[in-house]
């Protein structure tokens, strides 16, 4: 059998980055992959998986459209197992002062109203399943970022969330973890990458904050969230755990 068979995964931001890799992990490990998503052809992304799997696109920052995804996620499946939250922005790079409200706004409503959205409207559909969540978050939440305030507030705000969904949810038998990654080559690093003075001297430092050596590829994230997902987590919950090779513990030296 296999590790995620028969579940059904409602995953935001599923057609590219660490998102698009949980996709396929998922699917690999027996799922039907719902990838709700505003940007990269969710619905292209969805049927390379194969045909069991379905895209839709949705801004998850939009009430309406998160409603939408879930309610045709439970005509199609009739049931929902879990809901990963992956959909997120990391731009602008900036210190506090310097963030416009729009991009204040922005941030705040991809990487976190869209949980309120997602819990809302897939709660009882996760109660009848006694399912799980899964939130995407960052390394950064916990240590914090120079030049990334707004950001790193939302991945703070996530981590704390977490911990109060697990204890309010723990009642219903859904479970509510984090993986936080630290650097991961994805799209959406690349484009902050470019954004720096010297994005050749930041590739090689991205990888030396990472004590086993190098910034991974999003496939390391998802064999961490397929077990967080599967039943082999089935005792976990409220759990922040990084998946950045180590990048979190103590100083490492200068080369």
């Amino acid at each position: 059998m296999q590790l995620l068979e028969n579940q059904v995964i409602f995953l935001t931001g599923g057609s590219m980055g660490i998102g698009l890799e949980c996709a396929k992990a998922y699917a690999r490990a027996g799922a039907s992959v719902v990838i709700a998503a505003s940007s990269g052809d969710p619905e292209v992304v969805a049927a390379t998986l194969g045909e069991q799997h379905l895209g839709i696109l949705c801004d998850v920052s939009n009430a309406a459209q998160v409603a939408k995804a879930i309610s045709r996620t439970l005509i199609k499946y009739g049931k929902i197992n879990a809901i990963h939250n992956n959909a997120g922005i990391a731009s602008p790079s900036k210190p506090l002062h310097e963030t416009s409200d729009e991009e204040w706004d922005q941030l705040m409503n991809v990487n976190l109203k869209s949980v309120l959205y997602t819990s809302r409207f897939g709660f009882e559909a996760l109660k009848k399943s006694k399912g799980c969540i899964l939130n995407t978050s960052s390394l950064v939440g916990e240590i914090g970022q120079e030049n990334h305030a707004a950001y790193t507030a939302t991945k703070g705000g996530m981590n704390a969330l977490t911990k109060s969904m697990a204890l309010d949810y723990a009642p219903h038998h859904i479970r509510v973890n984090a993986v936080l990654p630290a650097g991961v080559w994805t799209p959406l690093l690349k484009q902050w990458n470019e954004e720096q003075a010297d994005p050749q001297s930041m590739e090689k430092y991205l990888d030396d904050i990472h004590p086993l050596g190098y910034c991974p590829k999003g496939d390391v994230i998802a064999d961490a969230c397929v077990f967080l997902i599967s039943d082999k987590a089935r005792f976990i919950t409220g759990t922040i755990l990084p998946v950045s090779g180590g990048a979190e513990l103590g100083y490492k030296a200068a080369k």
